[in-house]
């Protein structure tokens, strides 16, 4: 055996080591991968069903958001009917009765004006 031979022996043992020693990380790198591929499988597993009942749950709310907004403009035309009644209701009884509420004032005016002479020396 040559130097050259000893030297050769020497850097396949050295290279050896250094593949066995990156062999390590690839394979738990490896494992890591497989993990990750079970995790994003697991993920679109779920996540299809999930999609589905999301979808279902916003019909059923587009369904009742419709329920309620016919809900809503019934009250608003109700509102308005309730504002036109309370404006009619004002309009017939509420003139008549600023009326009479005048006519009785100038009748109480006028006979209090009427006090007898010797009570109006009185109450200077």
């Amino acid at each position: 055996m040559s130097g050259g031979d000893i030297a050769g022996l020497i850097a396949a043992g050295v290279f050896a080591v250094l593949v066995l020693l990156l062999a390590v990380p690839i394979w738990k790198l490896g494992r890591v991968f497989d993990e990750l591929r079970k995790a994003i499988r697991t993920v679109t597993d779920e996540t299809t069903p999930l999609i589905g009942e999301v979808t279902s749950t916003v019909s059923t709310t587009h369904q009742q958001l419709k329920a309620v907004d016919g809900i809503t403009s019934n009250v608003s035309d109700a509102s308005a009917n309730i504002s036109a009644l309370s404006s009619l209701v004002a309009a017939t009884i509420g003139a008549p009765l600023i009326k009479v509420s005048a006519f009785s004032y100038g009748v109480r005016t006028a006979l209090a004006g009427r006090t007898s002479p010797a009570r109006r020396r009185r109450s200077r």
